[in-house]
């Protein structure tokens, strides 16, 4: 393998680790506060790359602005399920609600994406791209998209981590995550944390899908693979650990773009799949996973 050859290897990698940790870290903060198995974040991912695409073609707005358009949109449609499905679940059923939410994700995934079927068919709706121009980067030419999707993930995940750490806000969603009680006792409404923890988890999603919009189309089931995409990379890190999930993106994808190019197209969910066993089998927790679900520690 000449020097060329792993500096593209490491920019693919790099460049797709990037967004599967955009997508995991949504993922992961919903687990580590709710402790709920979110089967449906994947058509939160569908949402936001419907907004965009309305928002830049029909509406001809900036793509810039179409992205803020879906993360917006994303993160409300979030707060309004967490309210009308997830808020009553709690109330009914304190003891057994979190067995229940993870069926109730599953029947979400279900009823979103019949909805989207039934609102824009089963058509492919997609750009060629958000900007005209692209980056010799190594010696390898990189589309302007796929660099800016980048590094709208690697902003969001900065923004988040901001925002966990150094805002009061931020720090009653971690005392949640660590001790539901304690921050009970402490004031904290747990109901409004709950809301917002869903809220920011699935405005991750939307902008994921916006970002990606010119290189994965909008369609009612582009969610599965992203979806699963996210699990696989949750379950690396370790449940709910955010920072396990950051870098368990780019651990995934790097070892995606390596394994495609030493075994070929298709192999490399294989190799990951393998991966993923031989780390369960001498490591159940995780790369990074400890005994307690925690958001950041």
């Amino acid at each position: 393998m000449d020097l060329l050859t792993l500096q593209g290897l490491l920019m693919t990698g790099l460049l797709r680790g990037g967004l599967y940790a955009l997508m995991a870290v949504g993922l992961a903060l919903v687990f580590g506060v709710m402790n709920i198995c979110h089967f449906a974040h994947g058509e939160y991912y569908v949402l936001g790359a419907y907004a965009a695409f309305f928002a830049h073609v029909t509406w001809g707005l900036h793509p810039a602005i179409a992205i803020l358009v879906a993360a917006v949109l994303s993160f409300l449609a979030g707060a309004v399920s967490e309210k009308l499905l997830f808020y009553p679940l709690r109330k009914l059923n304190q003891s057994g609600w979190v067995m229940n939410a993870f069926l109730l994700t599953a029947g979400l995934s279900v009823v979103l994406q019949s909805t989207y079927r039934l609102a824009f068919g089963t058509k492919y709706r997609g750009i060629t791209q958000y900007w005209n121009a692209s980056v010799t980067l190594f010696g390898m030419t990189v589309a302007a998209d796929r660099l800016v999707a980048f590094g709208i993930a690697l902003v969001t995940i900065s923004g988040l981590w901001l925002f966990l750490q150094k805002t009061p806000t931020g720090r009653a969603i971690r005392a949640v995550s660590q001790d539901e009680r304690g921050a009970m006792l402490m004031g904290i409404d747990l109901d409004r944390i709950q809301t917002l923890t869903f809220a920011l988890g699935s405005m991750l999603a939307g902008i994921g899908g916006a970002s990606l919009l010119s290189l994965s189309p909008a369609y009612p089931y582009a969610g599965s693979k992203p979806l699963i995409s996210s699990w696989f990379v949750v379950t690396i890190a370790g449940l709910g650990n955010i920072y396990g999930a950051v870098v368990g993106g780019f651990i995934v994808g790097l070892f995606e773009s390596v394994s495609y190019f030493a075994l070929g197209q298709g192999w490399q969910e294989v190799a990951s799949l393998l991966l993923l066993m031989l780390l369960l089998l001498f490591k159940p927790t995780g790369l990074f996973g400890t005994n307690i679900k925690t958001v950041w520690e």
